[in-house]
Parts: C-alpha cells; sequence; structure tokens
C-alpha cells in the first residue's frame, strides 16, 4: 500500500483548525500536524489552500442493488459517493429480494466486497414477520434494523402494533425509522386523484405526503422507543413541527448511549416546495420537500444540535421513469456526489460553520452508530479523508456525474467547492477528476 504525505493543509477535526501535513502509512493515519518529512517512499500531495477533513459517513442510501441495479449498483453508486467526498455508506433493505433474514444481509456484504470503492454496511430491514431474526441477529452483523413505519418503496411497511413493540424492545442494535402515517398519504392520495384524475400536480407532493403524516408517525416511534428503552434514529426529518419531539443541544458525546436521534438530509436543507416548478419529479421524494419555512427550521436544528446528523437518502431512479406522471415517477434522487459540496453552500452563505458540518457528516455518525476507528482525524484511524477546495467552483454536467442514472437535481448549477481529493483506507479513490475502479471499501465494524 502506498504511504502518502498529504502537506500544506488546513486540517479540520473535532472542531480545531490547525495548518500542517497528515502522514498515511498502512491505510491509517501515521501522524498529525506540523511539518511531517516525506518517507523516501512516500506519494506527497501538496494541498497548500485546501480544507482536509474526515470523509463523509452516510448513514442512509438505496445503492439498488440486489434486483434494482438499472438504476444503480454498489460499484456505481460507491464510485459517485467517493467523488462527492463520501468514504462509508450503510444501505437499506428495500432491494429485491429484500434484506430481511441474514443470508441476504452476508449475500451483501460479499457484493460489496467484491465491487465497492468505499466502506459499507447494511440494515436489516423489519417486516411484519421476522422479528425472530430480529432477537437473534448478533450486534456485529448490521449498522442498525430499518423499519418502514410509513409506506415508501418496497412493500416493506410494518404496521402491526405487537411486532412493533417486540422490535423496540428486542433490538439489540439501533433503530432507524422511516416516520409517515400510511393512511393518511392515501387518503390525501384519494382526495388527490377525485380532483385532478391522473394529472395531479407535482408541487402537491408536500401536501400529499403532509406534515400531519410525518408527524403522528414520528410520535409513535418516539413513543415506543421511550417505553422499551430502544436506540431510536428518526430518518430525514422534514417538517419544523416534527424538531420539537427531540431534545435540543445533546453532546457528541451523548450519541453513543443517546435514546433517540435525528437525522436530516441534504435536500430537506437545500430544497423547498419552490422548487417544484422548476425541479418536478426530479425532487419527488419520500418524505416530501415541503415550504421554505420547513426547509430553514432544519437548519437551524442543525445549528442548535437537535439534528444530530446529515446524511443522503440517495436514492436514484431511471430518467425514463422520472418522466412519468405525479402517480407514475418513483420517489427518490441521486445525491450522494454532491451532497457535501451542497453543505459547503451552506457554508459559503453564512448558515452552516465548516466544523458543524463535519461533525454532522462524520463524528456524530461514528459516535451514534458505535463505528470503529473512523469518522475522526485520528493516530492510528483508518485513513478515510477527503481534500476540499473552498474557491474552486465546479459545474455540476452529464460529463462529470458518475451516477449509473447519469441525471442531478443539480445539473447546470455551479456549486462555489469541490472535492480535491478522497482517500479510502489511505487509498487514493478520487483524484479530483477520476474515481477508482478499485474494491477497497472495508465492511465498517462496532464497539458494540
Amino acid at each position: 500500500m502506498t504511504t502518502t504525505l498529504i502537506s500544506n493543509a488546513e486540517i479540520l477535526n473535532e472542531g480545531i483548525r490547525q495548518q500542517g501535513d497528515l502522514l498515511i502509512k498502512n491505510g491509517r493515519i501515521e501522524q498529525i500536524g506540523g511539518q511531517i518529512t516525506a518517507p523516501a517512499d512516500a506519494k506527497v500531495v501538496d494541498a497548500q489552500g485546501k480544507l482536509l477533513i474526515p470523509g463523509m459517513i452516510d448513514d442512509q442510501v438505496h445503492f439498488r442493488e440486489p434486483g434494482l441495479t438499472a438504476k444503480g449498483s454498489m460499484a456505481t453508486e460507491s464510485r459517485a459517493a467517493v467523488a462527492g467526498g463520501i468514504t462509508s455508506f450503510m444501505e437499506m433493505p428495500n432491494v429485491n429480494p429484500q434484506t430481511t433474514n441474514i443470508e441476504a444481509l452476508e449475500a451483501k456484504f460479499a457484493r460489496a466486497a467484491e465491487v465497492s470503492v468505499a466502506n459499507h454496511s447494511f440494515y436489516l430491514g423489519a417486516t411484519n414477520d421476522n422479528l425472530d431474526v430480529i432477537k437473534s441477529m448478533d450486534p456485529s452483523a448490521a449498522c442498525g434494523i430499518k423499519i418502514f413505519m410509513g409506506a415508501s418503496t418496497g412493500n416493506m411497511l410494518v404496521d402491526n402494533p405487537e411486532t412493533l413493540a417486540g422490535i423496540f424492545a428486542n433490538a439489540p442494535v439501533p433503530i432507524a425509522t422511516h416516520c409517515e402515517d400510511t393512511p393518511m398519504i392515501a387518503a390525501n392520495e384519494a382526495a388527490a386523484r377525485a380532483k385532478y384524475g391522473e394529472a395531479v400536480p407535482m408541487h402537491l407532493h408536500g401536501e400529499i405526503r403532509s406534515r400531519e403524516a410525518c408527524i403522528k408517525s414520528t410520535k409513535l416511534a418516539i413513543e415506543l422507543a421511550r417505553k422499551h428503552g430502544a436506540r431510536l434514529h428518526v430518518l430525514h426529518i422534514s417538517t419544523a413541527d416534527e424538531l420539537a419531539l427531540f431534545e435540543p443541544s445533546k453532546s457528541l458525546a451523548s450519541l453513543k448511549d443517546a435514546n433517540i436521534t435525528a437525522e436530516a438530509c441534504v435536500h430537506h436543507l437545500y430544497y423547498s416546495d419552490e422548487d417544484y416548478a422548476r425541479l418536478g419529479a426530479q425532487i419527488k421524494c419520500n418524505p416530501s420537500i415541503k415550504t421554505e419555512q420547513d426547509r430553514l427550521a432544519i437548519l437551524d436544528a442543525v445549528r442548535r444540535d437537535v439534528i444530530d446528523i446529515i446524511a443522503t437518502d440517495h436514492a436514484p431512479h431511471t430518467w425514463e421513469e422520472k418522466q412519468g406522471t405525479y402517480f407514475n415517477a418513483p420517489s427518490g434522487v441521486p445525491l450522494v456526489q454532491h451532497a457535501l459540496l451542497s453543505l459547503f453552500e451552506h457554508y459559503h452563505a453564512g448558515a452552516l460553520s465548516l466544523e458543524t458540518i463535519v461533525q454532522k457528516t462524520s463524528h456524530a455518525v461514528a459516535e451514534r452508530f458505535n463505528l470503529k476507528e473512523r469518522g475522526y482525524l485520528r493516530e492510528g484511524y483508518h485513513a478515510d479523508l477527503a481534500l476540499v477546495d473552498l474557491n474552486a467552483p465546479y459545474t455540476v454536467s452529464k460529463d462529470n456525474l458518475l451516477y449509473k442514472c447519469q441525471w442531478s437535481p443539480w445539473e447546470g448549477q455551479t456549486l462555489r467547492s469541490t472535492i480535491a481529493g478522497t482517500w479510502v483506507g489511505g487509498h487514493h479513490v478520487f483524484d479530483g477528476q477520476n474515481a477508482s475502479q478499485q474494491p477497497v471499501g472495508q465492511r465498517l465494524s462496532f464497539n458494540r
């Protein structure tokens, strides 16, 4: 493995910035800070004027393998991820076959070992009839249990009260929930169809997948977690109203054993319902993008540590699928290649600090999921790094998209920062232009 010296960087880690060097040896961070003499065999990367941070750990992606690989695959989407400064991902179970037993889970790990450029773990999916699998699982086998408390895609709705109680009482790993109330959404869909037929305007998505549906389901998840002492992580908060349900100002150290934590996604921080007129189904996702007031409230909750983690919910569909009518166009957005860059837009606008971005995309994820030796720039830790040029504009175009679906809602837009390099386990997997094809990603391990 190549020994690498990254020199003259502005190193940002654990809220501290320092100018200096970082030495990578045998896949780990050997030394940090000051001027380091390059070993004779070292590759030297001059990072003058650039920011060096721990790579983003994305706790929510859909890479579509197995069974849905026309949309994306572990190979293609992990390459897009590292081009976006994401070094590790946690992938969801609504594929085909669904990841609802240990055999399917281990098959995904085996496939990732063959093709993934990024580090990886996978959620075991909950259903109404696999409680015994959940109870007996090894805590080191998966990053968490995923419960669709509202139907999204893949027909994995868990709506049996006894099953839900059993999962919250017995899950040996964190529970991640998609919270929307299905009966409320179904009633809204029926009302929209009665009024518009099949020609429902796309901008009504935020009303059909309504705030009331999110609030009701999130309240239920929190009640169950408190009753049973479960470790609950509520995914992709999309309304201002839900924020009052979570405790403010949680410390980073407290996340390891926290009862309840919350996540926001980059698209809910960036877009509002005002963008449906321009982007239509490109930003149709579940839970829906809602109002500008919701967007600003979620952004403020990130600053106040009410929101603990920022993720993507990367969920590609083909361009052809997205051209359908409201009821036919699937929900989901490709995001991993531009997620960090979109967060740096908030930095440039004065809305988020660089320290907050790093905490929410790396440190906090490592703490919440008890990740072993990742998520920080520390000597002895795995060398999972992103090098960022905050002053090099980047225009998103089809020519530089690495998603298999070959489209992005940011297409044609110039973002103010660039990912100048990414290292996964010490391997230089993205050089600012090209992503590696080498499957160097490792299975994530946990301190459980």
